[in-house]
């Protein structure tokens, strides 16, 4: 299942993709309400396995014509972050070979850890936000994974059984922040740098998170073409290893870190920062594509 919010002026509301398009399953429940269908995000997050379960019933019960009634075409659709309401947002840095070898950076033993604050994510087609007092603005293409239920103290081989979904991140990134003191956390953590959709991909319809072809793009150039597989630490490995100092809740969020062709790998007389007007894309999988526009800010 592939699950979005849609955004609206009170809010957001709940989506699911369809061959058809874009149903509205928060509207759809207005007018044929139920007890136990999710008709939020945060309800289907909450809602583990079961909340899944009766959703899709309720899809496939639905007749051809509400589906008409309650579906719009994607393009037509203005789409939220697709975890509005993160709890905790976990970032993995050098986490690839790739990035190592490009940055000559040492293998770490335990992956890299830092966080983002739940007021960066915007969604698909949402705007990327420059600090009016940065200069140094990179890209970063990733998986995200979406955890499903409470995880702690789990083993490599249950991990992903705490995972609700995965989905495309750009893990924006202030350069001249991020170095400027002995914590990442300030290049990391400024508004609107964490882009996230445009759904979750159910894991069921995921076999593999460890096998992913992922592409990143500036302005329809590829800079980031490679595979989850050269992960220094993998999908198992990071929740495993993430829930032996803290618990892990449904709706936290994982960005599992990226691979070469980021900007600051380049040569410092080639490093072009991103800038107002750029368009950043991530693909992955069967994820689809997320997009953005880059802005400066204005104060």
């Amino acid at each position: 299942m592939r699950l979005l919010t849609i955004k609206k002026e009170n809010g957001y509301e709940l989506g699911v993709k369809l061959p058809e398009g874009i149903l509205n399953v928060t509207e759809c429940l207005k007018k044929y309400p139920t007890d136990y269908v999710p008709g939020t995000m945060e309800e289907v997050i909450g809602g583990g396995g079961k909340a899944l379960t009766e959703l899709n019933r309720f899809i496939t019960e639905l007749t051809n014509e509400v589906k008409v009634e309650f579906t719009k075409d994607e393009e037509r659709v203005e789409f939220g972050p697709c975890v509005p309401n993160p709890g905790k947002i976990i970032g993995i840095g050098l986490n690839y070979q790739a990035v190592l070898e490009e940055s000559n950076g040492k293998k770490p033993v335990f992956p890299h850890l830092f966080n983002k604050f739940s007021d960066s994510v915007v969604g698909h087609k949402g705007v990327v936000t420059i600090p009016a007092n940065s200069n140094e603005v990179d890209y970063e293409a990733e998986l995200a994974i979406v955890i499903g239920k409470r995880a702690r103290l789990v083993s490599e081989e249950e991990a992903l059984d705490y995972v609700l979904g995965y989905c495309n991140t750009n893990d924006i990134s202030a350069r001249d922040f991020q170095y400027s003191t002995t914590s990442w956390i300030p290049g990391k953590c400024c508004d609107n740098f964490c882009p996230i959709g445009p759904y979750i991909v159910t894991k069921d319809e995921v076999p593999d998170p460890n096998n992913l072809a992922l592409r990143g793009y500036v302005n329809g150039e590829l800079r980031q073409d490679h595979n989850t597989s050269d992960m220094i630490f993998n999908c198992r490995a990071i929740i495993s290893g993430i829930s032996k100092y803290f618990t892990l809740k449904p709706g936290d969020v994982i960005l599992t870190g990226t691979s070469g062709g980021i900007i600051l790998t380049y040569p410092e007389d080639k490093r072009v920062w991103l800038k107002e007007g750029d368009i950043l894309e991530v693909e992955m999988g069967n994820l689809g594509r997320l997009v953005n526009i880059v802005k400066k800010e204005v104060l």
